[in-house]
């Protein structure tokens, strides 16, 4: 920047003795005309150094076409920006910001991110029923993603992320009402939330241009995510702030972390079709292994990006014996959402998410619906959120057969509100301290259980790389 000022400033005064030679120019040579311009075009075109700034971090040396605004593509495709990856090959709006560290190499660009929570959740906190519990704990994730340019038209990309719930919750997982999805110690996790896996994802993926604006992607992933459901939430702006799972996880994006995924995706602009074969088992309550890679199982999804605030996506997955502790069960899930965000200044948005996910049963040919709508408002430091679900299971979902022996369906409704602001930023990381309040709306048949409306109480410190500034 310093050496075009110098050239400007150079221009500028040289420029009256520029007049004064025209006047002279038949006393001239063309080809003294042609050298000397020739030398200043070379001088002006070129690059610059450019500095930026992630959050609090300077990143110097940057080699940038002066003429060309920087911009940073996603992992899958050299058109799309970063900031339309979601989880796995999924998409979120361009408009997402991304709270990130950036390190950029010669050849290299890596991305880090991810969340820790330190709380204390108590589900049931004025005890009307008997199925609530408390709880210290540590709910996080990490992720470190890198991409490497191949020639001209070519990218291949690396991601990685990694969860210390085994440690920080617990093999059994930690308490949260109406949620229900794979087993301990043989038997089901009901009224909690299991832990993620040590190995979160560990992908390779290599994406080819093959016209003006379209390309092809193949990913690999052991573990990795199908193209299968809206973005994970942990990975949903609207939802960053929530340490809690959806009730309807296991309806809408439970397949997250699957052993074993291989997906073929083709995008045409804004358009993208994607399948994938993978492992239909979830993971085993091991939480520090890898499991058996099996791919019995399919999905397909289509995804579209309206405008830089909106994505859309629809999918279908026929998932092959997805619980342990019943083998013989298949699902049919289907989900579509719709993602919008809205910056309103540089650190202040609006995020909001809907999503419908079912699963068909093959045992029992039941089709039991999901519906979620959450938002985030973030405004300067502070965050107000919210969540609002509802969701269908059946007594043998939630294992109450004994009780219930029809095995009758219950509507569950629940409402989370909460509040947090960040308290300190060092080092382009934030500390924030929040606190969350969910009302569990119960099924009359389940008052016994449960009583009429359980409060799950929250209060967090929350541990994230700083919003990335460019």
């Amino acid at each position: 920047m310093k050496n075009s000022l110098k050239i400007f400033m150079l221009m500028l005064i040289a420029s009256p003795v520029f007049a004064q030679q025209k006047m002279d120019m038949g006393n001239m040579k063309m080809d003294t005309i042609k050298k000397s311009t020739k030398e200043l075009r070379k001088k002006t075109a070129k690059p610059m150094k450019m500095k930026m700034v992630m959050g609090d971090m300077d990143m110097d040396g940057m080699q940038m076409d002066s003429m060309k605004p920087m911009t940073m593509n996603s992992q899958y495709s050299l058109d799309v920006p970063m900031s339309r990856d979601g989880s796995g090959t999924s998409w979120v709006p361009d408009e997402t910001p991304a709270y990130a560290y950036m390190i950029h190499g010669k050849k290299w660009m890596t991305m880090i991110h991810g969340s820790f929570f330190a709380r204390y959740n108590n589900q049931d906190l004025f005890k009307q029923g008997s199925r609530g519990g408390k709880k210290f704990d540590a709910p996080d994730w990490l992720m470190v993603m890198t991409q490497h340019k191949v020639g001209t038209s070519g990218l291949f990309s690396v991601n990685t992320m990694f969860s210390f719930d085994p440690f920080l919750v617990g093999p059994g997982g930690y308490p949260l009402l109406y949620q229900t999805g794979e087993s301990y110690k043989g038997k089901k996790l009901v009224d909690i939330q299991h832990p993620h896996d040590l190995f979160a994802e560990l992908s390779v993926n290599y994406t080819q241009k093959v016209a003006n604006d379209a390309d092809i992607s193949a990913s690999f992933g052991y573990p990795g995510e199908p193209a299968l459901g809206p973005p994970v939430f942990m990975h949903r702006l609207s939802a960053i702030n929530d340490p809690d799972a959806p009730l309807g996880h296991h309806y809408q994006d439970a397949t997250h972390i699957t052993f074993g995924v291989a997906t073929l995706g083709f995008r045409v602009k804004n358009v993208k079709l994607e399948g994938s074969v993978f492992t239909g088992r979830e993971p085993d309550e091991f939480r520090y292994n890898f499991d058996a890679m099996r791919f019995d199982s399919y999905s397909v999804r289509l995804s579209y990006n309206p405008s830089k605030e909106w994505a859309l996506q629809v999918s279908n997955g026929w998932i092959h014996s997805p619980e342990a502790n019943e083998p013989l069960q298949n699902v049919d899930r289907f989900t579509a959402s719709a993602i919008h965000t809205k910056m309103l200044n540089d650190d202040s948005y609006v995020a909001t998410t809907l999503v419908y996910g079912q699963n068909r049963f093959s045992d029992n040919q039941k089709t039991l619906p999901s519906v979620l709508l959450e938002n985030s408002f973030q405004w300067h430091k502070t965050a107000i959120y919210g969540r609002y679900e509802f969701v269908e299971k059946d007594a043998d979902e939630l294992d109450l057969t004994s009780d219930f022996p029809a095995n009758p369906n219950f509507n569950i409704n629940a409402i989370t509100l909460g509040v947090n602001h960040i308290l300190s930023t060092f080092k382009s990381t934030n500390l924030t301290g929040g606190v969350q309040a969910t009302v569990n709306v119960s099924p009359t048949e389940l008052h016994p259980l449960y009583g009429s409306a359980p409060i799950g109480f929250e209060v967090y410190i929350r541990i994230n790389p700083s919003l990335m500034k460019m």
